[in-house]
């Protein structure tokens, strides 16, 4: 097979790939991580690059570019320094951790691991064993990133043959985020005991390589929802040789460990509040809680408000209009991450641009927008956007109805709302409440509560018996299969408006 050489501009980076190789492919086999939310498909037009040499010159698609000749590109996506929240609420546990025979009795500091592995964003915390203090804090954006934003594009491109490639690049990045703690902290690695790993269940499949064509076919169920306890040196990850890996189980399909890591660090079912908690990410994950009983159950709220799918979205990093207000004058004012020029939207800030333009009634409560609004000379909001964000935020809302229905409940009846994860730490819930995302009758009721996979990640790993615990939980918790339900779909239209209506 003819082989070809790609040279990447500014950085002046080369590398040969076979022909007929996408220039997409290229990049990621070259070392970057382009933005790909469609996962190469050729619908979100993020993956553009200029064309020097070799091709249709100018700006392309990478994706929908395969390689014939010779080339020279120049990368037009700038790097950007992305937040990730790596802190959380959660509570205070005795410290009976398992540790190997060897190290029991070691003269030596004994630490321990947790890794909380998101679809965008992957967070770990190193340990003491002893008084389980916190050692030291790593992140990084996942990996898989590039492969596409949303779990179904992931689990296609692992369908297709990316299997080993989707496993042992975020394998890879997890022991590099645990090597660099251990230095932060001046231990050797062998001295890290174990390590506990939290994810959604697609990435939970994804790291411990199992198969995921069950999850994304009928009837959707997991490939196992068993906890793992291994070998850390198994999937890659160098800590004490005989170091365990504790994976906590999925609770369904799309309910990962994840979330059962979030009712661990909350003590869900032991609170004596109807609560309802709402992980929001580029899935919805919601668990209902009343009298000791939990429910929960997925919503496909898509990556829409992580970025994806939005013309100028983007993740929460540097560039980013993160919130919108209006002033006395009924003028738009921002704030820009990094205090620059804006480079694009992300999701906080995206809620709160919709809420301003309805308040001005430029966006109706259909949703209709007359043309699309300028925010600056470089970032925009359009139509399409708008529809994409109706979608995600119907599906959460109508999700929360459905379930307080299935119990019996109204939504004055939820005493308060938790809700995890990066999107709900920054987001304002007066924007939530006032598009819809949450009904009107929450308003008041929010708390975020951050990171809380990856604090129950830590007392899973620092205490024996709550990892058991949860795993008990896992097989405890109802789930609700919303396409299942026969008012879903209506419920879901309904709820497409910017009009809020109180629940009977």
């Amino acid at each position: 097979m003819n082989m070809y050489t790609i040279t990447f501009m500014p950085d002046d980076r080369s590398i040969q790939v076979e022909a007929g190789t996408t220039l997409l492919e290229a990049q990621r086999r070259a070392g970057y991580a382009p933005e790909a939310p469609c996962g190469g498909n050729g619908k979100c037009g993020k993956c553009t690059v200029e064309i020097l040499e070799g091709a249709a010159l100018g700006i392309q698609k990478a994706c929908s570019i395969h390689i014939g000749h010779d080339m020279t590109v120049r990368l037009t996506t700038r790097t950007v320094k992305n937040q990730i929240l790596e802190k959380g609420q959660g509570r205070t546990v005795d410290i009976h951790p398992w540790l190997p025979d060897a190290l029991k009795d070691s003269e030596k500091q004994v630490c321990l691991a947790a890794v909380d592995l998101g679809t965008t964003t992957i967070a770990a915390y190193l340990l003491d064993a002893q008084d389980g203090h916190t050692l030291a804090v790593n992140s990084c954006l996942n990996p898989q990133s590039p492969y596409g934003a949303d779990v179904i594009n992931r689990c296609e491109y692992a369908l297709g043959g990316g299997e080993d490639t989707l496993a042992d690049c975020v394998r890879t990045s997890i022991d590099r985020l645990v090597q660099e703690m251990a230095q932060e902290a001046s231990v050797a690695p062998e001295q890290i005991a174990s390590l506990c790993i939290v994810g959604n269940s697609c990435m939970q499949h994804l790291f411990l390589h199992w198969p995921v064509n069950s999850l994304v076919a009928a009837p959707y169920l997991p490939h196992s929802k068993d906890p793992l306890i291994g070998l850390a040196f198994d999937f890659g990850i160098h800590i004490h040789p005989q170091g365990r890996l504790w994976a906590l189980p999925v609770i369904e399909s799309f309910v990962g460990a994840d979330t059962l890591a979030c009712i661990l660090a909350t003590d869900l079912e032991k609170r004596d509040k109807c609560t309802l908690m709402i992980d929001i990410g580029t899935n919805g994950e919601l668990v209902l809680s009343k009298d000791g009983k939990l429910l929960t159950c997925s919503t496909a709220a898509g990556p829409a408000l992580e970025g994806a799918k939005i013309s100028c979205g983007m993740r929460g990093g540097t560039g980013a209009i993160d919130h919108v207000t209006l002033d006395t004058h009924q003028k738009l004012s921002y704030s820009i991450i990094g205090d620059c020029e804006a480079a694009g939207i992300c999701g906080s800030g995206l809620l709160d641009l919709t809420a301003c333009l309805l308040d001005l009634e430029i966006i109706d409560e259909s949703g209709y927008m007359e043309e699309d609004f300028q925010i600056t000379d470089k970032v925009s909001l359009t139509k399409q956007d708008i529809r994409e964000l109706q979608l995600a935020k119907a599906a959460i809302a109508a999700g929360i109805r459905i379930m307080c229905q299935l119990w019996g409940i109204t939504l004055d009846d939820i005493d308060e709302v938790l809700i995890a994860g990066a999107f709900g730490n920054y987001m304002d819930p007066e924007s939530a409440c006032a598009i819809g995302l949450l009904p009107m009758e929450l308003s008041g009721k929010v708390t975020p509560i951050g990171n809380a996979a990856g604090e129950g990640a830590k007392i899973a790993v620092l205490n024996e018996q709550e990892f058991h615990r949860a795993c008990t939980l896992a097989t405890q918790v109802d789930f609700l299969e919303l396409a299942n339900r026969p008012e879903f779909q209506d419920t879901f239209v309904d709820e497409l408006g910017f009009e809020q209506e109180e629940m009977e």
